[in-house]
């Protein structure tokens, strides 16, 4: 039976470019000390002795400091030579060594992400890595979902990569680069850049790509939600509507705010509705909303089943759980609801115009 050959150790003495190189400093740095010592010995002065070490180191050779007329100065000054030129050779190497390994990790680093990439498909493209697209990557990571992250900055391309995300540098407003991420396969675009104008151009053009693409678009400010929606845009994302939102939602309901949004467990169940298409919010009866003056069997069948009712929070600051069927909704009451995504945005009617998160078409 043939004897199996051992895996090659490339974190030995000779795979690893920095520790060649930090021996070989180590090492020459050794010599020069020891040279100059040897030197101060036989009766040199200390600058005599550096200057003639690193000379003789460096191999410049513009001549000898002072006579090298005794055997024990010819020894010092052979050693010097062997052992110097040679640290100084190891050094140079591993250098190369290190550059060359450098230079080609990038590249085949990049040939792999861009196999990897072109691999993919009902993959979901996210357009910017800012906060906002950090921390949705960040999300769509947890869930083991396939991604391409498509941002021009090199910066936070590097950041990006690091944090193992597949990533393109480049403009997503150029269809080039759309091409690249591979908006024919793709499943999603989400284009988050802070740029209102940017993500108009962005959904127009991947519109005319992929027509049957979803695509989910940030909005800075409100007058741009119409706009996106004509350039193609499925849903529309308004990060300050939402942050006025949740912070209204911390004054008018704290009790109700706090065991939704205070723990870690309640935000990992919220993920796992959103991953279900269902979505968990606060909205506020208006007193002339017309869920006023309505029971919740009222309001949940008017829904039609796009979403149910499990919290009442009372202007008082009373919260009721599991509320009863034909418990009436009064005007200034916080109502927590589960809802089917886009069924139940399609139901805004029943509630403020500011109750949801999202628009669609």
């Amino acid at each position: 039976m043939p004897r199996r050959r051992r895996p090659t150790d490339t974190s030995g003495l000779l795979g690893s470019p920095l520790r060649n190189l930090a021996l070989g400093i180590g090492f020459t740095f050794s010599v020069v000390i020891l040279a100059t010592l040897a030197y101060t010995m036989v009766g040199w002065p200390l600058g005599d002795a550096i200057y003639m070490v690193v000379m003789t180191v460096y191999t410049v050779g513009y001549g000898e400091v002072h006579a090298i007329d005794t055997p024990i100065l010819r020894g010092i000054t052979i050693g010097t030579i062997v052992f110097g030129c040679t640290g100084m050779i190891f050094v140079t190497g591993a250098l190369i060594q290190l550059i060359t390994i450098s230079q080609l990790t990038q590249i085949f680093g990049l040939k792999r992400m861009n196999t990897r990439i072109d691999q993919l498909k009902d993959h979901i493209i996210i357009c910017g890595f800012g906060r906002l697209g950090n921390v949705l990557a960040h999300d769509l990571h947890a869930g083991n979902a396939s991604f391409v992250v498509l941002e021009q900055d090199e910066a936070r391309v590097a950041h990006a990569r690091d944090l193992g995300y597949l990533c393109l540098q480049g403009d997503a407003t150029d269809e080039d680069s759309l091409h690249y991420a591979g908006i024919e396969r793709a499943r999603t675009l989400a284009t988050v850049l802070p740029n209102d104008a940017a993500n108009v151009f962005i959904t127009l053009s991947a519109r005319s790509l992929n027509p049957a693409l979803e695509i989910i678009a940030r909005g800075e400010l409100p007058s741009t939600e119409r706009k996106l929606l004509q350039a193609g845009a499925n849903s529309v994302v308004l990060p300050t509507h939402i942050g006025a939102e949740r912070i209204a939602e911390m004054i008018l309901y704290k009790e109700t705010a706090r065991f939704l949004r205070g723990s870690g467990r309640m935000r990992d169940f919220e993920g796992v509705l959103h991953a279900l298409g269902l979505e968990i919010d606060v909205v506020s009866a208006a007193p002339d909303s017309p869920i006023v003056g309505q029971t919740i069997a009222m309001v949940e069948r008017e829904a039609n089943g796009a979403f149910f009712i499990v919290q009442l929070n009372r202007r008082e600051g009373e919260a009721i759980t599991s509320p009863a069927p034909d418990l009436l909704i009064e005007a200034g009451d916080g109502v927590t609801i589960v809802g089917r995504g886009a069924k139940a945005r399609a139901l805004s009617g029943l509630f403020t115009a500011s109750t949801f998160r999202t628009s669609t078409r």
